[in-house]
């Protein structure tokens, strides 16, 4: 945990790689898990609108089991947009939430 699912706009293609190692770094200096837990993965969008333009935008959603309270979900989205800004995305929107996991809910299978 936690799951880090990185929201994009395709024209940032050519730096998702970068964008994903900020956020797993980000996750990681948070101290809030041990890097070994943390899953970083991206979904690019093609078709989107922010605000009245086409501007780049990256979301990030951090899937963590409930247990955590706001100031460490706010540590966790301050730290992984700390990261992001570092790459100089000019134009683009940068967002991060913390979204809570039921843990009655949760399964996990490692093969």
């Amino acid at each position: 945990m936690p799951h880090c699912i990185i929201e994009y706009s395709e024209d940032l293609d050519n730096i998702i790689n970068e964008i994903i190692s900020a956020v797993h770094d980000g996750a990681c200096s948070s101290n809030l898990f041990e890097e070994g837990d943390i899953k970083t993965r991206a979904i690019p969008y093609k078709s989107y609108q922010v605000g009245t333009s086409n501007s780049s935008f990256v979301h990030v959603s951090s899937r963590i089991l409930l247990g955590r309270d706001s100031s460490q979900k706010l540590l966790l989205n301050t730290a992984i947009i700390n990261n992001i800004k570092t790459l100089n995305l000019k134009g683009c929107s940068i967002t991060a939430e913390a979204v809570d996991i039921q843990k009655e809910s949760y399964a996990k299978f490692q093969v």
